[in-house]
């Protein structure tokens, strides 16, 4: 039973990631990276 479940997960884990959810990822990624932008010159005082 464990050898079978390790398979299923196996072929699910090397399945491909849609498009679509690469898609948000990206977005996700490129918002916090703003957000993490404007903290940082938040602290040091350059933005207000």
């Amino acid at each position: 039973m464990a050898r079978n479940l390790r398979r299923i997960y196996q072929e699910t884990a090397d399945e491909p990631v849609p498009g679509r959810l690469l898609e948000l990822l990206e977005k996700l990624r490129a918002q916090d990276q703003e957000e993490t932008s404007d903290n940082s010159n938040r602290q040091d005082g350059s933005a207000e």
